[in-house]
């Protein structure tokens, strides 16, 4: 089974890909959590509206920050193929296109809140802009899982190259792993089941242990000696 050497040139590409992971992780939650989170309310059109329309920074923020999250994402599936492809070139090759997807996806479901904002921003022509604004809303969130679908993948192919590669500990490829599995539950509860995914949310937390750990280890990587 093929290892990985700790070489210099592989040390810079693993701690350039931590910086890109920790950029992914910062603005990923931010957006959600710090930007977009406050201002919607999925059970209340009129309130959300009224949210967006008075913050509207806030919200263009939090597309931004999604859009600098997507650019990041990209390269750190480049630099993942690139470090992992002497351990299995058709598994390193495979973690990186269903990445991509992922990313396309995510970045095209930003199409969703710029139109929630043109629905907004058009009151006056539109008849109960805010139940359509927010069926826009709802779009971007659908859509945003179902990239997950496609990283829940990706992240169990790289749990297996991590296992493989005698680069990092394995339980870093088990955590990976593991998040793969929440991410295709919690994606496939949202589309099939999404009256059990309120309960399911909490799993969330393990994704989020699981690759802060994996950035910080890249983030650590060191060359040879």
């Amino acid at each position: 089974m093929p290892t990985l050497a700790r070489t210099d040139s592989l040390a810079r590409k693993a701690r350039f890909a931590g910086l890109l992971y920790l950029v992914v992780i910062v603005t990923g939650l931010g957006a959600e959590l710090g930007l977009r989170g406050p201002l919607v309310d999925f059970s209340d059109a009129d309130a959300t509206a009224t949210a967006i329309l008075a913050a509207p920074s806030q919200f263009r923020a939090a597309i931004a920050t999604d859009l600098v999250m997507a650019l990041s994402d990209a390269g750190i599936a480049i630099l993942l193929y690139l470090i992992f492809r002497t351990v299995a070139p058709g598994l390193a090759l495979s973690a990186m296109v269903f990445r991509l997807i992922q990313t396309v996806l995510i970045a095209t479901s930003l199409m969703a809140l710029l139109a929630a904002w043109l629905v907004l921003t058009s009151a006056d022509a539109l008849t109960d802009a805010p139940a359509l604004a927010l069926v826009f809303l709802d779009l971007h969130a659908h859509g945003y899982d179902l990239g997950l679908v496609f990283f829940g993948v990706n992240s169990l192919i790289m749990g297996v190259l991590i296992w493989r590669s005698g680069l990092f500990a394995k339980a870093f490829g088990a955590g990976l792993a593991l998040a793969g599995v929440v991410y295709l539950i919690g994606s496939g509860l949202r589309f099939f089941a999404p009256d059990f995914l309120p309960v399911f949310l909490p799993a969330y937390g393990l994704t989020i242990l699981a690759e802060t750990a994996f950035c910080l280890r890249l983030l650590l990587q060191r060359g040879t000696t």
